[in-house]
């Protein structure tokens, strides 16, 4: 009925170590948000993880305005990294998953 499910199963276990190695290789992609006016730059990993924050002299001097522009460009930089993450990790688990009728939608 399902055809070779020991096949299915091997399939799945690639799929499994696939996604492994994805995760492991988005640590070293790098992506970058700036405030609209680049006076910050945050640099993101795909995994989420900030690495680097850099600030303009200039916001230094108002403690109010550097927080606004740190929550604004962060969460832009988290949008941007999570958008990456998740496309990567979806293209590797459709391109591994078993043919099993109805469930090539789900992806």
């Amino acid at each position: 009925m399902f055809g070779d499910l020991m096949g299915m199963m091997g399939k799945l276990k690639e799929t499994r170590e696939k996604v492994e190695a994805t995760k492991k290789r988005l640590d070293h992609v790098s992506l970058e948000e700036n405030s609209s006016d680049g006076l910050i730059k945050v640099t993101i990993t795909a995994n989420r993880t900030i690495k680097e924050v850099a600030i303009d002299q200039t916001l230094l001097e108002d403690k109010e305005q550097l927080e606004d522009y740190l929550v604004l460009t962060i969460n832009k930089a988290i949008a941007k990294a999570t958008a990456v993450h998740e496309a990567e990790l979806a293209a590797v688990a459709k391109e591994g998953m078993p043919n099993i009728p109805g469930m090539d939608n789900l992806f």
